[in-house]
């Protein structure tokens, strides 16, 4: 009704993929718990996958002022858009765009949102001057240290650094990256960064989404000051509205303890079935002795670097729990024999699942080691579980990310770039044993700083705190602009 006065209510729109809508649920949990009327709303083929796998239904129940939401991207639940991109983006913008302006303006979401938490990987899929105008919160779920590369490569680019000239020039220092300098070479650039037309349309379609990401309303980070406070503190100088609220899973496990009936369990937000028999497995062995090994949801290797892994883990003699997913080799075809010494060496120390709880298995006491992709949630995952990282990205935001774990907070060895077996048999030594006295002590640091962050009055408690008072501040300006 033209009438109606606003009432605090809040969409939040994750990209389609595992870790974005795995990050974005656990802040929908926690705005939630704050009382504020959220709308989840995810793409159909997402929410099904989500409703076949999890308990999301039963666990955000219990929320009176919560509701989920679907659209459509063209796509069929069985279609999984791995290495089609850009496909992905243009159904986005063709199909889910025009509906979802649909669904504002005719109310089928609810009230006119006080603002929209969106995913800062398609800022495009909501016009900031288009009718109804609602505030935009930006909610970049890769680190704020590979965020602000984003923002350098259109500079990088007309210095000349962009593109990178060959194998020769990968270890060259990069220039010009004010809060960055010294750190990152050419090689720890987000992935992109690698393409040799400066023009080409991933690169670009980047550089556009960061710059529209600086014109939200605010910009959201899951991760916290005494990990990544220099650059945030750049941050802020271009955007003054910035939120950094994570660890999420840490800071939603937090405030669920204090509940008076908390989830008996940690909140999984899987897209594929989890297989819990691997903590059986973790409950038989000596403390410390186990490698975990995932490379997340999307990355695909062909098979020969899956067998070099293998090898490697196999050779360093040391037990490892392997996710491997079945989507996990390119054109695997079963038909190829396995050697013998990968069979007994598996047999002997070896656990291979297609999917994992993955917060619990870092947290059993068994793990010792974490060989990784440096997406961002397993990163902060594994720097909470005090769990020191083997490294070996493979694209966007890894790249930097496997850089800073190694040579910044050095928690962690960088493998990226690498793939054979000795040295995926010397990594997992030197961080199992060689070197984990070395490590061991920024592990443990960093693992409590990140606690310390969440925890009642730390710097991410009260950024939660601080965005919550903001959105509540813009509906009373929201109701007082209608009378």
């Amino acid at each position: 009704m033209e009438n109606e006065k606003p009432e605090h209510h809040v969409l939040i729109f994750p990209f389609p993929a595992q870790g974005h809508v795995n990050s974005m649920l656990k802040l929908a949990e926690l705005l939630s718990l704050s009382g504020l009327r959220i709308t989840f709303l995810n793409i159909h083929r997402i929410h099904h996958k989500l409703i076949l796998h999890t308990d999301i239904q039963f666990r955000f129940s219990r929320f009176p002022n919560f509701q989920f939401q679907t659209i459509t991207d063209g796509l069929s639940a069985d279609n999984r858009p791995i290495g089609k991109f850009s496909d992905l983006i243009n159904r986005l913008k063709s199909v889910t765009k025009p509906l979802l302006m649909q669904m504002l303006v005719s109310g089928q979401l609810g009230p006119t949102p006080t603002c929209i938490i969106l995913d800062g990987l398609f800022n495009f899929i909501i016009d900031v001057d288009a009718e109804p105008k609602i505030p935009v919160f930006s909610f970049r779920t890769i680190s704020a240290c590979s965020f602000w590369a984003y923002s350098f490569v259109p500079k990088l680019i007309e210095d000349g650094q962009l593109p990178i000239k060959g194998e020769e020039d990968m270890d060259r220092i990069v220039d010009g990256m004010a809060g960055m300098e010294n750190i990152l070479r050419c090689r720890d650039l987000p992935s992109f960064c690698r393409l040799e037309d400066p023009f080409d349309p991933t690169l670009q379609y980047s550089v556009t989404q960061t710059r529209k990401s600086f014109k939200a309303h605010a910009l959201i980070f899951n991760t916290f000051e005494d990990l990544e406070g220099s650059v945030l503190s750049h941050l802020r100088r271009r955007c003054s509205n910035v939120y950094a609220i994570g660890p999420l899973h840490a800071h939603l496990k937090s405030r669920l303890s204090g509940e008076e009936s908390p989830p008996a369990l940690e909140s999984y937000n899987s897209l594929w079935e989890v297989d819990r028999s691997c903590l059986t497995w973790l409950d038989a062995q000596p403390s410390k002795s186990v490698i975990y090994v995932s490379f997340g949801s999307v990355v695909v290797m062909g098979d020969d670097q899956f067998r070099e892994f293998w090898h490697g883990l196999v050779d360093s003699g040391k037990r490892f729990l392997w996710l491997v997913r079945s989507n996990l080799v390119a054109g695997k075809d079963g038909e190829n024999e396995v050697p013998t010494e990968l069979e007994e060496g598996t047999k002997e120390r070896g656990c291979m699942v297609g999917w994992a709880p993955q917060v619990e298995v870092l947290a059993h006491e068994a793990i010792g080691g974490f060989l990784t992709h440096s997406g961002w949630n397993s990163t902060l995952e594994g720097m909470v579980a005090g769990v020191p990282m083997i490294c070996w990205p493979q694209f966007a935001d890894q790249q930097t990310n496997s850089r800073y774990v190694s040579e910044v907070w050095r928690i962690g060895l960088d493998m990226k770039d690498v793939c054979d077996r000795e040295t995926v048999a010397k990594m997992v030594n030197d961080v199992m044993e060689n070197r984990r006295n070395e490590l061991m002590g920024s592990v443990i640091e960093t693992a409590k700083l990140a606690m310390t962050s969440v925890e009642e009055g730390g710097s991410s408690y009260c950024d939660l705190e601080r965005m919550i008072d903001d959105i509540q501040l813009l509906c009373q300006r929201q109701r007082e602009a209608i009378d």
